[in-house]
């Protein structure tokens, strides 16, 4: 009864703008975890496997894009696309190096090499770069604050949501209406079948890792704006809250993974604004919506169970 006393209190006193401010710091925090979970989500689609390395791709692509600006100074826009062409690259390279050569393996080899590429970034990150947290640069047309009548925000945080509604758009324009997704979803719905088709399936697969590396790169350029920390564990707990929200969309549908993003990111934000004594167990919110979400729904929001796909 206290909670909801304090609930109903807090209502009452927040302001329409302090609540539009916390909307739009919501649906920013939602974006990003969109544009992460995509990566988890397609590779899941194809070859039915977790890519634990794919948060640590994040973390890699926050120290190109920090060394491109400080250190070459290069102007950040340049630094922006150069950050997304490395990071696709990174991919590739751990997609041939720690799953190709176990393509015809048992899945437990392909995730013990996942969590070994994994930790292999993270050890090779502390050793680079050492352990120290390193400030991500100031891009000051994305780090100022606008005002949009009472509320006042970040410009990152306009602009995250519409980079990630434009990826989307791109995504499912390439898987929906492309030879390319023709074939993404031939691999997806049947390995053996599309390969006996005629399909090359590690060209469709390296696309795959470069489409979800990619996405992972522009996440973690507005990952760096945004919150400027940067360590070489700092794809931890993002890359596990990006992971639930797939799960909780539906693994291997991009779409879920993006609503699954922003139902995380809304009710971080919005948990911690009506409730700010629990703000340090916001984190602990992913997993209860886990937990719920597959006590009544085990394939996801959008999945669906292997009945519904034989009848489809």
């Amino acid at each position: 009864m206290d909670f909801l006393t304090q609930f109903f209190q807090v209502i009452a006193n927040m302001s329409a703008a302090s609540f539009a401010q916390h909307i739009v710091n919501g649906i920013s925090l939602g974006s990003l975890y969109a544009l992460i979970a995509i990566g988890y989500t397609m590779v899941y689609g194809i070859l039915l496997m977790i890519n634990f390395a794919h948060a640590d791709i994040v973390m890699m692509a926050c120290y190109f894009a920090f060394f491109g600006i400080t250190v070459f100074h290069i102007p950040w826009y340049l630094t922006f696309v150069l950050v997304i062409i490395a990071t696709a690259m990174l991919g590739v390279l751990i997609e041939r190096t720690a799953y190709r050569p176990l393509r015809d393996a048992p899945k437990n080899s392909v995730l013990i090499s996942a969590i070994g590429a994994s930790f292999l970034l993270e050890n090779l990150a502390n050793y680079l770069f050492s352990g120290r947290p390193l400030r991500f640069p100031d891009i000051p047309l994305l780090s100022q604050t606008v005002s949009l009548g009472s509320v006042h925000i970040q410009a990152i945080c306009l602009v995250i949501p519409v980079i990630t509604f434009i990826s989307l758009f791109v995504l499912l324009h390439i898987v929906n209406h492309t030879k390319t997704g023709m074939a993404m979803r031939a691999v997806s719905k049947d390995y053996e079948i599309a390969r006996v088709m005629g399909v090359n399936i590690d060209r469709v697969i390296s696309i795959t890792f470069i489409i979800g590396s990619s996405l992972a790169a522009i996440g973690a350029f507005m990952w760096g704006v945004r919150y400027p920390g940067i360590t070489p564990l700092l794809g931890v707990m993002p890359g596990l809250k990006c992971f639930i929200a797939a799960v909780i969309g539906g693994i291997g549908n991009i779409k879920g993974a993006v609503i699954g993003g922003f139902i995380l990111g809304l009710g971080e934000v919005l948990i911690v604004a009506f409730f700010p004594q629990l703000s340090g167990y916001r984190d602990a919110f992913a997993f209860i919506v886990l937990i719920i979400i597959l006590f009544y729904k085990p394939t996801g929001l959008l999945g669906v169970t292997p009945s519904e796909m034989e009848s489809a």
